[in-house]
């Protein structure tokens, strides 16, 4: 049933998801495929082990791939995150020109994203 579903989901065009331009130093340039049905979307990426080095940052999200949720205030999502001493890495708009995008670990070790998109 979810096979069925997922196949019968429309392709996000790349130009609808502007992208970060990377460099030997910053961003990301992996492969993104996006689809969505409804409100729900989903994008699978390219797999790149150094994007956490690269950018001095603890949590690498396209290492085994995370879940992700929007916020209308990321600032506000930051200071509870700090409030509760709960570490994250903040990738800006590295990966999407549109998304300001933090990460941390749910207590079992699973990437959790939560992004606000940027006007």
């Amino acid at each position: 049933m979810f096979y069925r579903n997922v196949m019968q989901m429309e392709t996000i065009p790349p130009e609808k998801f502007p992208r970060t331009a990377a460099t030997d130093k910053a961003g990301y340039d992996g492969k993104i495929k996006f689809v969505t049905e409804g409100t729900m979307q989903m994008h699978l990426a390219e797999k790149d082990l150094k994007v956490a080095t690269k950018h001095n940052q603890r949590i690498n999200p396209v290492e085994k791939g995370h879940i992700a949720f929007r916020t209308d205030n990321i600032a506000e999502f930051k200071a509870i995150l700090i409030n509760n001493n709960i570490s994250f890495s903040d990738y800006g708009t590295t990966f999407a020109k549109e998304w300001h995008q933090i990460f941390f670990n749910d207590p079992i070790g699973n990437v959790i994203e939560v992004h606000q998109l940027i006007d």
